[in-house]
């Protein structure tokens, strides 16, 4: 279904052609049209993202068992997160650097395939060096999936790119928040070695990325050759388009450091202050991540609809409230705000994604790359530096230090709004 979903002919997908001697490059840069978006392929990148993503998030949900079995401190837990993290965040913009000049549509499988040998191989690890490089091999995986699907789901958007990266997105943050429950039912009463049921759904989303991969060829061929980088957008000086990427990436910053820290320790927090079972606190971390999937839905039509810099404000800075709160409410009030404060952050990446996209048309890869690179790494590093705070000061000390993060959204003051930029260029 996926392969024909495409059958339509380069003018139908790419309207808006540059043209040149060696024939006509899509602009992805290209305001949105009247053309239609190829669901399908779309639901089925938004389907293997969340295999993808629930394949990764089970190694997380899992370091409750892990740090007893092999006897580990929040540090060691912290560098699990940074192995998988770091591993995607260095090569992320490699593979979209390269895969701007040279597509590589069937490598989106192969990124799978490395997902699907990090997960056997913590099946059957038996020591923490082997969790390390099967975290690391997982990462692999993420680093080859994101930037080339990222790219796949703006080729079929017919222009609507929030609604397209939101159904990307969402489909990983539904896979995060499946994870811990699947973990909680599945893996952790039947042992380390059920983690080897889930290559299963690894070799399934690699059948649907090989269809999508062909898809992706096939609109290639049609197109002549991938797009070529443009102009920065509204003509904004490049010195200007850097600053604006490093704001967009402080923003990335604040709310992937915030979200790291839940995802890696909130079931220690909630298991220490309010005395849960290790299976509760999986549930009130899949109601977290749940939130996070339901906002990233939200967020890319509404940045359709009014922009991408107002969403960025309302998804960043509105969040500060509720995490100043977090620290000192019930337990009640604890699943209250987290699903407000899921809600309210998961909304900014579709909008941050896509904003960064316009400001550096045909550099789809490069974008994707360091983006979701970026937010792997910074997730990483701020995993492993909140295990140190927690090993010295207690896990409820690194909620109220990260309470103030959200604050960095002040910074969008400073970006441009670029669809005024476009329509004073055009009039």
């Amino acid at each position: 279904m996926l392969d024909n979903a495409g059958s339509s002919t380069a003018s139908q997908n790419y309207p808006l052609m540059q043209k040149t001697a060696v024939g006509a490059i899509p602009n992805p840069a290209a305001p949105m049209t009247g053309r239609a978006a190829v669901f399908p392929i779309l639901l089925g990148l938004g389907f293997c993202h969340l295999l993808n993503d629930l394949m990764q998030s089970l190694i997380s949900a899992l370091y409750p068992m892990l740090k007893q079995q092999f006897h580990l401190d929040y540090a060691q837990v912290g560098l699990i997160t940074l192995a998988f993290m770091l591993t995607a965040a260095l090569l992320q913009p490699t593979v979209g650097i390269y895969t701007d000049r040279k597509p590589l549509p069937y490598s989106l499988a192969f990124g799978m395939g490395a997902t699907l040998l990090g997960l056997v191989l913590l099946s059957i690890a038996r020591s923490y060096a082997s969790v390390l490089l099967a975290a690391a091999l997982v990462g692999t995986g993420s680093a080859v999936f994101h930037p080339e699907a990222s790219r796949v789901a703006r080729m079929a958007s017919g222009g609507r790119y929030g609604v397209a990266q939101s159904i990307f997105q969402v489909g990983g943050n539904l896979g995060q928040a499946i994870g811990p429950l699947l973990a909680a039912f599945v893996v952790l009463p039947r042992g380390q070695g059920a983690i080897a049921w889930f290559s299963l759904a690894a070799l399934l989303g690699m059948t649907v990325l090989a269809r999508v991969g062909a898809w992706y060829a096939g609109e290639l061929r049609a197109a002549l050759r991938p797009a070529k980088a443009g102009a920065s957008a509204g003509g904004i000086p490049q010195a200007r388009v850097v600053f604006f990427v490093f704001l967009l990436m402080l923003l990335v910053f604040s709310k992937n450091v915030y979200t790291a820290s839940l995802t890696s320790y909130f079931t220690f927090y909630l298991i220490g202050r309010f005395h849960l079972s290790v299976q509760a606190a999986q549930v009130q971390l899949f109601v977290f991540m749940a939130a996070i999937a339901v906002g990233t839905l939200i967020g890319g039509p509404i940045s359709d609809r009014i922009g991408r810099r107002p969403m960025i404000w309302i998804s960043i800075l509105g969040a500060l409230p509720f995490t100043l709160m977090l620290p000192y409410a019930s337990l009640f009030w604890t699943a209250v705000l987290t699903v407000i404060i899921g809600l309210l952050m998961a909304s900014a990446f579709p909008a941050i994604l896509v904003y960064a996209h316009e400001l550096l048309p045909g550099r789809i890869g490069l974008v994707s790359g360091m983006f979701f690179g970026f937010a792997f790494g910074l997730g990483g590093v701020g995993a492993a530096a909140m295990g140190r705070i927690a090993d010295a000061q207690g896990i409820a000390y690194v909620y109220q230090l990260c309470s103030y993060l959200p604050a960095i959204g002040m910074l969008v003051w400073f970006l441009p709004n670029l669809e005024k930029s476009r329509a004073r260029s055009s009039g």
